[in-house]
C-alpha cells in the first residue's frame, strides 16, 4: 500500500517519521519542523488504518511492507514510535537508513502469560477510539492543548481494528537480535514498553538506550525539548 505522507523541508538529506497506533503524521507537529530547520527533508507517513491512508489488513508485516513501498531507501535517519518502531524494525534492512531511532518501540507487548488483562490487550487499545477530550487530557497531563485536539482528530479517522490486527504481537518477543544499522532506543521514564531488563538486554545486543527523564510513552509530546536532547548525536 502506498501511504499518505506529509513533508517538511527540502533537500537531499532525508529523515523518516513513523507514528504509533491511533495517531498519524500530526503527532510529529513539532519534531518535523525542527528537523527541517536542521536541513533535513522530513517525510512522515500515515500508517494503514490511520490518517489519510487506506485500510487493512493489519498484520505487523503489512505495516512494514507499506513503509518499503512508500518511503525512500537510504535516509539519513528513520524514527519510529511504538507501533511505528515495530514496523520500522521489520523494514529497516530494506529501507537501509544510515541510523535508526526507536521511540518506546512495541517490541515486547504483554500477553496472557505476562498478566495481560482485557483492558490492556487489543480490546483495550480498540476502546481508545471513543476517548473524550477530557479523558485524553487526563491520560496525558503534560500535553499541550493542541496535541489533545489533534489526538481527537486522529482518533476520529483511525480504524480501531488495527488493534486486533497486531494481536499476534502480544506476548511475542519482537526485540531485534541486533541492530541492522546504528540504532538508538529512547524510552519513557518509566516505560510501559521497555522494562529495565529489556533495556539491559538491548544494550547487550548493541543498541544504545536513553531514557527521556520523566516523560511518558509519547515523549515527543510530553517533553519536546527533552526528547530532542535525547536524539543528540543521532540527528
Amino acid at each position: 500500500m502506498r501511504l499518505h505522507t506529509h513533508t517538511w523541508g527540502e533537500g537531499d538529506r532525508v529523515a523518516l517519521l513513523i507514528h504509533g497506533i491511533m495517531a498519524d503524521h500530526r503527532t510529529w507537529r513539532r519534531v518535523g519542523p525542527e528537523l527541517a530547520a536542521r536541513g533535513l527533508r522530513v517525510i512522515a507517513v500515515d500508517l494503514r488504518g490511520h490518517g489519510a491512508s487506506g485500510q487493512g489488513p493489519y498484520a505487523p508485516g503489512d505495516f512494514a511492507d507499506d513503509l518499503v513501498e512508500t518511503l525512500p531507501a537510504g535516509a539519513e535517519v528513520a524514527i519510529g514510535h511504538s507501533l511505528g518502531g515495530m514496523a520500522l524494525a521489520l523494514a529497516v534492512e530494506r529501507l537501509a537508513p544510515r541510523r535508526a531511532v526507536y521511540c518506546d518501540p512495541a517490541w515486547h507487548l504483554p500477553g496472557p502469560a505476562d498478566g495481560e488483562t482485557e483492558s490492556a490487550g487489543p480490546a483495550g487499545l480498540a476502546a481508545a477510539k471513543t476517548l473524550s477530550r477530557e479523558e485524553i487530557s487526563a491520560l496525558n497531563p503534560r500535553w499541550e492543548d493542541v496535541d489533545v485536539d489533534l489526538e481527537l482528530a486522529s482518533l476520529a479517522v483511525w480504524d480501531e481494528t488495527t488493534a486486533y490486527g497486531i494481536a499476534p504481537a502480544f506476548g511475542t518477543d519482537l526485540r531485534p537480535a541486533k541492530p541492522v544499522v546504528p540504532s538508538l532506543v529512547t524510552t519513557a521514564d518509566p516505560s510501559p514498553m521497555v522494562s529495565p531488563t529489556d533495556a539491559a538486554e538491548l544494550r547487550s545486543r548493541g543498541f544504545e538506550v536513553r531514557a527521556v527523564a520523566g516523560a511518558g510513552h509519547t515523549a515527543h509530546r510530553d517533553d519536546f525539548d527533552a526528547f530532542m536532547a535525547a536524539l543528540e548525536g543521532w540527528i
